[in-house]
């Protein structure tokens, strides 16, 4: 079995900040790939470019993998449009939603995408935020004590019990 996890963000404003995605895919329980990317900064970019960036990601990578995958994203936007059930009216996204567009239809016979509840999308949430943090991005709409630590402060390892221990020791620290 093929598991995919996607997320995207844009910060310090949305949209016209700087956008990042997260991604991360388990074959059989084994994490295969797990990454961050930058997707670029300024008025040509939203949230919503960084969460199909973030699906471009797992999806092409799922592509290497022969088996039946599902992918679990917390953007209803993309797994909507992704499913046919919403049209892509236009929007900054439009660019990176034909890119996906063109992926899925590679993919989608042997996959399923599903929408998830951003509390169940922690690991690809800290991995699109880390990029950012660690480029000095300053955090205004979803604020850091929340949702990024410093520089160097998580192990590159990551484990939904490590990050809510590294969360706790974290917020101690900062009392």
């Amino acid at each position: 079995m093929i598991e995919g996890w996607f997320d995207g963000c844009m910060e310090p404003h949305n949209p016209g900040g700087h956008g990042a995605w997260g991604a991360l895919v388990k074959v059989d329980g084994t994490k295969v790939f797990e990454s961050g990317g930058y997707i670029g900064h300024g008025p040509a970019y939203s949230n919503n470019c960084s969460e199909y960036a973030a699906f471009i990601a797992v999806a092409e990578e799922i592509l290497k993998h022969p088996g039946v995958a599902i992918i679990r994203g917390d953007s209803k936007l993309v797994v909507m449009q992704m499913n046919g059930k919403w049209k892509a009216k236009g929007g900054l996204y439009k660019p990176f939603y034909e890119k996906a567009k063109t992926v899925w239809k590679k993919l989608k016979s042997r996959a399923k995408l599903v929408w998830i509840p951003r509390d169940e999308n922690d690991e690809c949430d800290y991995l699109s935020k880390k990029v950012l943090k660690d480029m000095g991005i300053k955090f205004r709409i979803q604020p850091e004590e929340d949702n990024v630590f410093p520089k160097n402060e998580l192990s590159s390892r990551i484990d939904r019990d490590d990050i809510e221990e590294e969360r706790r020791l974290y917020r101690e620290r900062r009392k």
